[in-house]
């Protein structure tokens, strides 16, 4: 149910589709495979990094510019696959490796797709596990390791089944021309996915250029060209022809059109689309808010006023989700006003970045994002509000206990 997981979700299932192409491949092993990769590597990732790097070292690894950089060329190379340009094969020094080279390849490449799925869902997932990693990083082996182990079970077990009907859907008979559709579909969702991570790295770098406007213009128009795909008037190299328009088709290129035009909306100066999107989206400028902490802490005693922390991250989804549906509530808005508000960046490049992530951890004992902390002027923890929360009300009435609290 994390927001930045979603875009897992098509490259998943366009994945399998094309595994279940493959006559000799074993659909429940592939997608056992899978799930169990993602456990294994999700796990020892984290605490790898936690032992060698530190608390913030899975935060850092799905930060790295780079790394989005490559996961979201890699989509793109994935999505004109599925358009049918090309066929992905694994490299035959690998192939080599074994006699059996088609079942050598194909575990290889569901490994592959693992460690992207891992990569990929750090940026929210370390704000679950943030704790354990914490605990991890100062010398405790055996509860992190249950920790990571029960939460990466759980989390790979829907994709497990998302791994396994496209490839018994895929050996229907008759499926070529509507399952070659749906493989389009998803490649389309696959670029819309790679400008999301390509955007991450953007708001690292502090290039500028994938900002909130062009990220959610290119969207606008994937959508508006699978809108075309599906009536037709768009073909790809795999395409059969078309003899007559299911009520399906038709429903669907509605459906997209109208996407397409609901995101477009949101280009017009000054509007916003559903918040869930928005999340996905580069954050735009905040003046109001404070982003360097001994300023804030300054500014707190001579106003004597409690502090808001919002501890966060550039390319933390789960973070502009809060942000959009819960931060901008009128209710919230009128409790604001009563606090110095400050937001540290943690997954930056810059020393002020290492030295928000280092408060966090070495204070509060985490390196999940988001993190709240209210302090009293005086540098004093009032309480704290770990992660998301969809339900305002908790928020609220975290906001209304710790400014009660700082008068007492």
């Amino acid at each position: 149910f994390t927001p930045c997981v979603f875009p897992m979700i098509p490259i998943t299932v366009s994945y399998f589709t094309k595994e279940g192409e493959k006559g000799n491949t074993n659909p429940f092993y592939s997608a056992s495979l899978y799930a169990i990769g993602i456990i294994t590597i999700f796990t020892s990732l984290g605490l790898i990094l936690s032992f060698t790097i530190g608390a913030s070292g899975a935060g850092d690894v799905a930060a790295n510019p780079w790394i989005n950089i490559f996961i979201g060329l890699l989509f793109i190379y994935l999505a004109f696959s599925l358009f049918g340009y090309y066929e992905i094969q694994i490299p035959s020094v690998l192939r080599k490796f074994s006699l059996n080279q088609e079942g050598r390849g194909g575990k290889i490449g569901i490994l592959f797709m693992s460690l992207t799925f891992t990569l990929t869902s750090f940026t929210c997932t370390v704000a679950f596990v943030g704790a354990l990693l914490a605990t991890a990083s100062q010398g405790e082996y055996f509860w992190p390791i249950i920790g990571m182990l029960s939460f990466s079970c759980a989390f790979a077990s829907p994709f497990f089944f998302l791994a396994l009907f496209p490839q018994y859907l895929s050996r229907l008979p008759q499926s070529g021309g509507w399952l070659n559709s749906i493989k389009v579909v998803m490649g389309f969702l696959e670029l819309a996915a790679a400008f999301k991570f390509i955007s991450n790295a953007d708001l690292v770098w502090n290039w500028g250029v994938f900002d909130r406007f062009y990220v959610l213009l290119i969207w606008s128009i994937l959508f508006l060209l699978i809108s075309i795909y599906l009536f037709g008037y768009l073909k790809m190299p795999l395409d059969s022809s078309i003899n007559r328009f299911s009520s399906l088709r038709i429903i669907s290129s509605f459906i997209f059109l109208f996407i397409a035009a609901y995101l477009s909306t949101g280009l017009l100066e000054g509007r916003k689309i559903h918040g869930l999107i928005e999340s996905y989206l580069p954050p735009p400028n905040e003046e109001h808010w404070i982003e360097n902490f001994d300023e804030a802490l300054e500014i707190a005693r001579i106003e004597k006023k409690p502090i808001f922390i919002d501890f966060t991250g550039y390319t933390c989804t789960n973070c502009r989700w809060m942000e959009i549906n819960i931060f901008e509530e009128n209710d919230v808005q009128e409790l604001f006003s009563k606090f110095i508000l400050t937001k540290l960046y943690t997954d930056g490049r810059e020393d002020i970045h290492r030295k928000n992530r280092e408060l966090e951890i070495n204070r509060f004992g985490t390196a999940a994002l988001p993190f709240y902390v209210i302090l009293s002027h005086d540098d004093q923890v009032i309480d704290t509000f770990p992660g998301m929360d969809p339900n305002k009300e908790n928020f609220i009435k975290f906001l209304s206990q710790s400014y009660s609290k700082f008068y007492e």
